[in-house]
């Protein structure tokens, strides 16, 4: 079955471009041309990926974002942010709520694309070899996607729970920002290496006790800490 994608862009242009590049490129698209529509067409459609611009009339796209994000029933779906070139206050804040990606406008058609493929594939891409991962009061199902902590569902994004990964599978190893936006984001973000420090605060508010098991090499990067290493 085609993936479907929901775009929420107001700008009547850009839209039926959207629509125009993914249905050729075998995509099932929804269209809506403002924030509050958008959000309930994510909600009846249940999307696989939705295009969200940040400018949007009513309900802006930060606040389309965070209701997503905070929804149980669709906090899974990732999220591709649409921002014009200024917009980095609002990059970092939809990064924040849990958005996935974003492309700067004017972009490429072919760039998008790529975008969307790459974050449609991180379900399937670069897990740990095991299936099954514990420690104390962390335990990771990587065919199911999900981790509980002391028994809770943390509710990883598809992001987050890629970068968690990436985090066991190098477990004690400093990882750079540059090695995680290649191995869990899949490909280079333009030199927006502050992506991996908004998500990684993110994944260590989510692991909750367990937070410091991250831990910030100054100048590097990232590890997690081996398990004879933890208090």
């Amino acid at each position: 079955m085609a993936h479907k994608i929901v775009v929420i862009e107001d700008e009547p242009d850009i839209a039926n471009l959207l629509a125009f590049h993914l249905k050729s490129g075998g995509y099932d698209c929804f269209v809506a041309r403002d924030g509050k529509k958008g959000l309930q067409l994510v909600q009846s459609e249940r999307p696989d990926l939705v295009l969200l611009d940040l400018m949007l009339p009513g309900m802006s796209g930060t606040d389309v974002c965070k209701a997503v994000k905070g929804s149980p029933e669709c906090a899974h779906i990732p999220i591709i942010m649409l921002t014009a070139r200024g917009d980095e206050v609002d990059r970092i804040l939809g990064f924040e709520l849990g958005a996935d990606d974003y492309v700067i406008k004017p972009f490429s058609p072919r760039e998008l694309m790529l975008r969307i493929k790459t974050v449609l594939r991180r379900n399937v891409n670069i897990l740990p070899k095991v299936a099954h991962w514990q420690r104390d009061g962390l335990a990771a199902d990587f065919e199911a996607y999900t981790l509980l902590v002391d028994g809770v569902d943390a509710h990883l994004t598809p992001t987050e729970f890629n970068l968690f990964g990436e985090f066991v599978r190098n477990e004690g190893k400093v990882l750079s920002r540059e090695q995680l936006l290649s191995n869990a984001w899949g490909y280079e973000f333009e030199g927006y290496s502050r992506t991996v420090d908004t998500h990684v605060r993110r994944l260590r508010k989510k692991l909750g006790p367990y937070a410091d098991w991250l831990e910030t090499v100054r100048g590097i990067g990232y590890r997690m800490k081996r398990e004879n290493q933890v208090d």
